[in-house]
């Protein structure tokens, strides 16, 4: 009895040195990643918001602009971000786990981490980013920071495919959809608009739709990659919103779902709302 509780103890040490180290490796990438985007960031040229940039815009966007924003708002540089909600782990079933998550958004250059916990069963959680980090997408899902899942990482894919949820997120930092920011808006309906944007070699268009509000329902892109058995499928993918909060005078939505759009209907896979924003904003 005495060798088998030597034993025990032996292993239930080892196993706290495992997640201590796997923990300081996963913190240690993750500050590695913060400091790139830090790296590349740029002095926004136009630092606070003015009505008179909306002259030239669809009016589905006007109105959006000005049920979100106040004259003068300060531009938006950085946004962090802390969600909860649950994630459907399943390619064709569901398999919904419950996710906490932190999220660093850099506004220009555009850059986020996602630095999520998805909690597989109690006591087990996989570590996951999923980012776009100058130019570059990443997802990578661990467990305890040790064992690597899930290592995608710089196709153009990817950097596409992350740079799409960055634009199809700006509703949570508004200011970065302004004209004076780069951002092109092209006419479609009453209720929606096409926004382009560039970074680098990485272009896009998403399709926004708006309510009777003028705030964001929906963003759609026609085409993202999908994985389904080790294979990327381009797929249409929207992102829905629920809730409006007003955090720091700004409009944002605090609630959503995000699915792919399948010819047998949506399946979502992202279920979430925000428990904590802050803003660092331009002086």
């Amino acid at each position: 009895m005495k060798n088998i509780i030597i034993v025990s103890s032996g292993l239930i040490i080892l196993v706290i040195i495992a997640l201590i180290y796997g923990s300081y490796l996963w913190n240690s990438a993750t500050k590695d990643m913060h400091i790139r985007m830090e790296s590349e960031r740029h002095t926004v040229k136009v630092q606070r918001y003015s009505s008179s940039e909306l002259k030239q815009l669809p009016a589905p966007v006007q109105r959006y602009f000005k049920a979100v924003l106040k004259e003068g708002q300060p531009i938006i540089l950085v946004a962090d971000i802390n969600h909860a909600g649950t994630f459907n782990m399943s390619e064709t079933g569901e398999q919904w786990k419950p996710f906490s998550s932190v999220q660093r958004v850099i506004t220009d250059r555009p850059g986020f981490d996602w630095d999520a916990r998805i909690y597989i069963m109690p006591g087990l959680a996989l570590r996951v980013h999923d980012s776009y980090i100058v130019g570059e997408g990443i997802l990578h899902a661990s467990l305890f920071g040790l064992v690597s899942v899930v290592n995608m990482r710089g196709t153009p894919e990817m950097a596409e495919g992350e740079l799409m949820r960055f634009f199809a997120e700006a509703s949570w930092y508004p200011t970065v959809l302004l004209p004076s920011q780069g951002v092109k808006w092209e006419a479609v309906d009453n209720n929606s608009a096409r926004a382009s944007m560039t970074d680098g070699q990485n272009k896009l268009t998403l399709l926004f739709r708006f309510n009777r509000k003028g705030l964001i329902e929906s963003i759609r892109a026609e085409a993202r990659g999908r994985t389904v058995n080790g294979r990327t499928i381009p797929t249409p993918w929207e992102g829905r919103w629920i809730k409006y909060e007003i955090h720091d005078g700004i409009n944002i939505p605090v609630e959503g779902e995000v699915a792919w759009v399948l010819p047998e209907g949506p399946k979502p896979y992202w279920r979430g709302r925000i428990t904590e924003i802050a803003y660092e904003f331009a002086e």
